[in-house]
């Protein structure tokens, strides 16, 4: 079996390794030092061992015209289009007897390293977000992408950490001072596609995709040939081991479209580290409850949870959220008591086509529930956050229906600060390739009733705008004290009241209560009750009397309690 970058051997020697099954030939280039033709084996993997030591510059020569990074490369100098940096691996870490945590304690903040200031910037912050009771970092993606700002989906290089945020031993040291703080880390990997600047595959790799199957990125990633399988598992255990990453999120798998990887991938890095609290979680717009359970997928992220509380909170039904505008209180009932909302019905934003697989079987911490993310604040034209398209008592509400029910909950870097900056779509791209960004980022919204008119969407934001980019740094917004107390409050009730119960819980009923409102039930690890009634309507209403021990009430839109 042949893995992927290079491997730092005895002394300063280093193997090398690149597979480019569409080329006769290929030459190590060392920078300083005198290049070294590769040997051939019949699988078309090019190997070669040099006198390269940490900190030396390598590329791959394939012909006088062009010579190309590792795309395995674990550091660049001078960006994607540079040279690849040998890095050493090793390093002192201090929380040497981290384990991780266990997945019913995790309440989850996801992050943009570079709006944040790196990750030195990211360090900076974490005694904060442990203070605040929130037990993980998210970071979206920090592999190499093209310029010097990006959301990190449009990486090129997955095993490279992004110049512009620091160094692999920069990184480590994050890891290692949330873990001496008893936060994990999670990151988000993307092995659904590469982005436009940068990715020389094609160039001698060409069985690395299926150009017959069309994605809106171009032909499939070929996840069913061995290298290229090979590539992205030897990345995964690569953030897990090395890094010591306690969970990965991978991004957007249904355009992977093979279930057989996704399977194959978990089943190794379950075996390859059966020692650590390890978490694989899936985005998946299948909604396929087959992905999830022991051995596989510890959950999903539940975009139906935040679908259908958007529909609530703001009334908006434009382009997707058009599958959640019928019914909703009894589409949230669905959703708190089984997980999925959409289980194998139709989809409206689908062309009728069915979506989702039944999933009431699977305990409530399968499903990763969120108000704002990434995707939900800055795929917004304008990067809004909710704080700006509902009002204080339903946020509230919904806040605590988050924070206190029994789906692992998500926040976005900000909203527990109350903060009103924006979240924008933010790129780094030149000449033509930032033209058909910038154009291509405004025609998605023309579905939008918003920006139904061509004018309308000539005054959303430029991507590729060093001011754009600036704006979408987050700041605490003038309630800040307010919302860090609720936030405290509520993540104190659910370590005490929650967390230790969760394990295995499951819901037990859901039943709709005027017009936006709904009342649920979990039967948790213990043999308690969790009831939860929240009401999100004009005039709100919520059960009195009830049986059990009160957990926390937000006036007439939200309460919780026990019952044993």
């Amino acid at each position: 079996m042949t893995h992927w970058g290079p491997e730092l051997r005895d002394g300063a020697d280093t193997r090398f390794r690149l597979w480019a099954p569409d080329r006769d030939a290929v030459t190590l280039e060392i920078d300083g030092a005198p290049s070294v033709p590769m040997t051939r084996d019949d699988e078309g993997w090019f190997t070669a061992e040099a006198a390269a030591g940490p900190g030396s510059r390598y590329r791959f020569r394939l012909d006088a015209d062009l010579a190309v990074p590792d795309p395995a490369s674990r550091l660049q100098s001078g960006g994607v289009h540079g040279w690849s940096v040998v890095v050493d691996p090793s390093f002192a870490w201090s929380a040497t007897e981290w384990r991780g945590r266990p997945w019913e304690e995790t309440v989850l903040v996801e992050v943009h390293a570079g709006t944040l200031g790196g990750f030195a910037g990211i360090r900076e912050q974490l005694s904060a977000i442990a203070a605040s009771g929130i037990t993980a970092i998210e970071v979206m993606p920090i592999n190499a992408f093209g310029g010097t700002r990006n959301w990190g989906y449009d990486g090129v290089l997955p095993y490279a950490v992004a110049e512009p945020y620091g160094s692999p031993a920069e990184l480590k040291t994050l890891v290692d001072t949330a873990h001496g703080l008893g936060l994990s880390v999670f990151l988000d990997v993307v092995y659904n596609h590469f982005g436009p600047d940068g990715n020389y595959l094609n160039a001698y790799a060409g069985a690395f995709f299926h150009p017959e199957i069309d994605t809106p990125w171009g032909g499939a990633v070929a996840v069913d040939a061995d290298p290229v399988h090979r590539f992205f598992v030897d990345n995964a255990l690569m953030w897990l081991r090395d890094y010591r990453i306690d969970g990965l999120r991978f991004d957007a798998v249904h355009a992977i479209a093979n279930d057989g990887f996704l399977d194959r991938m978990a089943s190794e890095i379950r075996a390859a580290l059966p020692e650590r609290h390890v978490h694989l979680v899936l985005e998946n717009e299948k909604n396929d409850a087959e992905r999830l359970g022991p051995g596989r997928y510890d959950a999903q992220w539940n975009d139906d949870f935040h679908n259908v509380l958007h529909v609530l909170l703001t009334g908006e039904t434009s382009a997707y959220y058009g599958d959640f505008a019928e019914r909703p209180a009894e589409r949230l009932a669905r959703c708190l008591k089984d997980g999925f909302i959409y289980q194998g019905e139709g989809s409206p934003n689908h062309d009728g086509a069915p979506r989702g697989k039944p999933s009431g079987h699977l305990p409530s911490t399968a499903f990763v529930a969120f108000l704002q993310n990434h995707d939900q604040v800055g795929n917004r034209a304008m990067g809004e956050r909710l704080i700006h398209l509902t009002d204080r008592d339903r946020l509230r509400a919904a806040t605590a229906l988050l924070l206190l029910g029994p789906q692992i909950p998500l926040l976005f870097m900000g909203e527990d600060e109350g903060s009103e900056s924006p979240f924008l779509f933010f790129t780094d791209f030149h000449d033509e390739l930032a033209d058909a960004v910038r154009e291509g980022r405004r025609r998605e919204f023309a579905k939008f009733d918003a920006f139904a008119d061509e004018e309308a969407r000539k005054n959303i934001p430029d991507p590729n705008a060093a001011a754009t980019f600036e704006a979408s740094i987050p700041k605490p917004g003038p309630a800040a004290g307010e919302w860090r107390a609720l936030y405290r409050e509520l993540l104190s009730l659910r370590r005490t009241h929650i967390v230790p119960r969760l394990k295995g819980a499951v819901g037990l009923s859901a039943e709709v209560q005027g017009d936006a409102g709904v009342k649920a039930r979990w039967r948790m690890a213990d043999g308690a009750t969790l009831t939860i009634a929240i009401d999100l309507g004009d005039a709100p209403t919520l059960p009195e009397g009830e049986e059990g021990n009160p957990i926390y009430r937000e006036g007439d839109r939200f309460a919780a309690w026990i019952e044993t």
